[in-house]
C-alpha cells in the first residue's frame, strides 16, 4: 500500500537566489521556512527556526554548534551551507549526530579566481589611490614616479595553498609574464606541472615571492599564518593578498607591517571580523585594499551555488546520493 510521503521541514537562514528556492518548492518534498531577510538571522531566530527541522541551510556567518544541534532535534538529516568552507560549523558533532552535510566547491572557484586577479592588480597598480586622486583634484600633470605601483611581468608569484582556487589563480597569473611561480602547503601537487609550479617550504616563498597570495583553508595549523614573524620575511616591495580566510591574518601585525614600509601593500577580500569595523586602521591606510568579501559575487556564480545548495538537502531528506557532500 503506498502511503504519502511526510513533508519534512526545512529552514533556510537567509534570502538567497531565486534559484535554489525554485528547486525546493517544486521538489514537493519539503516545507520551506526562510529568515526573508539579506540581514543574518539572529541567534534566538535561528534556534527557533531550526526547531524540529529535518534539514538546514545555512550561510556562513551562521554559527553551527552544539546549541543549534540540540535545537534542531533529532530529526536534522542534512545540513547544506552555501560556501565553500565550513571553519562555520561543528564538524566532530554533527558528525557524531550521523547529520550529512553539502557545500559548494568547485562552482565559485573561478569567480573567487578572478576576483583575487582583478584584487591583486588594484593592490599593486594602486588603483582605488587612484580613483580618489581624480576624485579630489589631485591628478595635475604627469609626473614620472606618482602612483607608481608593482607589476607581474617577470615576478616571482608564490601562492600559499594550492587548492582548487589556488590553482585557478595560478592558470590566471601566468600569461601576465610570471617568471616563477612557487607554490606551498601540506603536499606536492602532481597537477601544479600545468603552471610550472614549484614546490617550496613557506619560508623560501615568503622570502623569495613579489607577490605571495593566501588560498589555504582555515585550520588549526593556518590560523593567524601570517603575523609578524611571516611580514618579517618578505620583501619591502611585496604585495600581500588574502582571498581565503581572514582568521589565516594576524590583522595587528598586518597594519604594522604596511605602515613601517615592511612590506609594499595588501589586498583583502576577507577580515576578521566581517564586516570590519569602519574605525579599524587597516581602513586609514593607503596601501590597503580591503573589500567586503565579494570573491564569489557574480551573478551566475551566486545562481548555480543556491541550486547546489538546494541539491544538496534535497538528496540529504531522501538519502540519495549528494551532488557535493562533504566526507568527514
Amino acid at each position: 500500500m503506498h502511503t504519502a510521503q511526510k513533508i519534512m521541514k526545512v529552514f533556510i537562514t537567509r534570502r538567497i537566489p531565486q534559484e535554489g528556492l525554485k528547486i525546493l518548492s517544486q521538489a514537493g518534498v519539503c516545507k520551506v521556512s526562510l529568515w526573508d531577510s539579506d540581514e543574518p538571522v539572529s541567534r534566538a531566530e535561528l534556534l527557533k527556526g531550526v526547531a524540529g527541522a529535518h534539514g538546514l541551510l545555512c550561510l556562513l556567518s551562521d554559527k553551527i554548534d552544539t546549541e543549534v544541534l540540540d535545537a534542531a532535534g533529532p530529526n536534522l538529516k542534512v545540513i547544506s551551507t552555501l560556501s565553500v568552507g565550513f571553519d562555520h560549523m561543528a564538524m566532530d558533532e554533527i558528525k557524531k549526530r550521523g547529520v550529512r552535510v553539502g557545500y559548494t566547491p568547485d562552482v565559485l572557484t573561478d569567480a573567487t579566481a578572478e576576483l583575487t586577479v582583478a584584487l591583486l592588480l588594484a593592490t599593486a597598480r594602486r588603483l582605488p589611490e587612484g580613483v580618489v586622486e581624480v576624485i579630489n583634484g589631485g591628478w595635475s600633470t604627469w609626473k614620472p614616479l606618482w602612483l607608481c605601483g608593482y607589476g607581474l611581468s617577470g615576478s616571482t608569484v608564490g601562492v600559499i595553498g594550492l587548492g582548487r582556487i589556488g590553482m585557478a589563480i595560478a592558470r590566471r597569473l601566468k600569461p601576465f609574464g610570471v617568471k616563477k611561480l612557487l607554490y606551498s602547503g601540506r603536499t606536492d601537487k602532481s597537477y601544479a606541472a600545468e603552471v610550472e609550479g614549484e614546490y617550496v617550504p613557506l619560508d623560501t616563498l615568503v622570502s623569495e615571492s613579489d607577490f605571495v597570495v593566501v588560498s589555504c583553508a582555515l585550520t588549526p595549523d593556518t590560523q593567524g599564518l601570517c603575523n609578524k614573524q611571516f611580514f618579517c620575511k618578505m620583501k619591502n616591495t611585496a604585495v600581500f593578498i588574502n582571498t581565503s580566510r581572514g582568521a589565516v591574518v594576524n590583522q595587528e601585525d598586518l597594519y604594522r607591517a604596511l605602515s613601517s614600509g615592511q612590506i609594499a601593500c595588501a589586498g583583502l577580500d576577507v577580515t576578521t571580523p566581517e564586516p570590519l569595523p569602519t574605525d579599524h586602521p587597516l581602513l586609514t591606510l593607503k596601501n590597503c585594499v580591503v573589500l567586503p568579501h565579494i570573491g564569489s559575487a557574480t551573478y551566475s556564480t551566486r545562481g548555480i551555488m543556491a541550486e547546489l545548495s538546494a541539491n544538496n538537502l534535497l538528496a540529504g531528506l531522501q538519502g540519495t546520493d549528494m551532488p557535493s557532500e562533504l566526507k568527514f
